[in-house]
């Protein structure tokens, strides 16, 4: 009966004020001492004065690190960060949460009151603030990745920056894009230049997928040349190559001997490459990831965890 009153004092609960309301204490007041020509103190106490501090300004040291989602309607205190998140009731049986790139979402059966919501949340602080943090370096890394698709702009080819030239003079030649050395004019961190035959004025979409066109020749043409430098070696044959441009997944192999990889590949160094060609193949051989699939792999590739860190680490430009 208690929860069920609980449960209905949530129900007509007022929604949380927005921001954390903190208190201050007041400072003693003292009375002003007035001083003479002389420096001394005059038996005249001065008026009393008050100077108004504006309470921004008092609380902005205080204020803690922020996660609001756009849709939150409730938050919390975890740890020194102000947590607003999204609640909502659903059909589940137990309290869950999900750390995503809005925010916090906390969802709860029906009959669960507030109280035991809230005493859950405090239970997952560590874990809710760490997966907040991670969420958020891990979208401002995807941010500082994205392509500029414009002239002079420049994007990771086999791990070394190219820059994109706009001439359409190219164009003219029937040359839609041309890889070329680096120019004098050319930045130091550009050690190529990719010369693509449209006009200075061409939309990011057609200056993209110019590039895409000529990334997928490039791949067709590297990932063939390693795949049969690499296959002898596994004692493998592969029978057909398909390109991907898939989010989460960088190759797979069949059994028939097709191999899948994603073009976008290219954006990493050759070595890195390799190791996805390697695992690809190794699959040829035994189609799982067993402790006899590792050793397959290391059989021709003894570096290769440090080369799978790195394609899992590094971010891959976004499109």
């Amino acid at each position: 009966m208690q929860r069920f009153f609980q449960f209905t004092r949530d129900l007509f609960d007022p929604a949380p004020a927005a921001g954390l309301g903190i208190t201050l204490k007041p400072q003693e007041k003292r009375p002003a001492v007035k001083t003479g020509p002389a420096g001394g103190a005059t038996k005249k106490a001065a008026k009393k004065t008050t100077v108004a501090v504006p309470a921004q300004a008092l609380l902005q040291p205080l204020a803690p690190a922020t996660f609001r989602h756009p849709r939150a309607s409730r938050e919390v205190l975890l740890d020194d960060v102000l947590v607003a998140y999204e609640f909502r009731r659903s059909k589940r049986r137990t309290i869950g949460f999900s750390a995503g790139a809005e925010g916090l979402v906390v969802s709860a059966p029906q009959w669960v009151p507030l109280y035991d919501i809230d005493k859950a949340v405090q239970e997952k602080a560590g874990w809710i603030v760490k997966k907040l943090h991670e969420t958020r370096q891990r979208h401002a890394r995807l941010e500082s990745a994205r392509i500029d698709w414009r002239h002079g702009a420049s994007f990771p080819f086999l791990g070394e920056p190219l820059m994109l030239v706009l001439d359409a003079s190219h164009a003219l030649a029937g040359v839609t894009a041309e890889l070329a050395g680096r120019t004098p004019e050319a930045p130091a961190q550009a050690s190529q230049m990719l010369q693509l035959g449209l006009a200075q004025h061409a939309t990011a979409e057609q200056i993209r997928d110019v590039v895409q066109a000529w990334l997928i020749r490039q791949a067709r043409r590297i990932f063939t040349e390693r795949l049969q430098h690499f296959a002898p070696q596994l004692g493998v044959q592969w029978t057909k190559l398909s390109l991907s441009s898939a989010s989460t997944r960088w190759g797979s192999a069949s059994a028939d001997g097709s191999i899948r990889l994603n073009w976008r590949l290219l954006h990493f160094k050759p070595s890195v490459i390799d190791y996805v060609v390697v695992h690809e193949l190794s699959h040829l051989r035994v189609m799982d990831h067993s402790p006899r699939f590792w050793r397959t792999v290391a059989s021709v590739m003894p570096d290769y965890a440090e080369l799978r860190g790195q394609l899992r680490d590094e971010a891959t430009p976004r499109w």
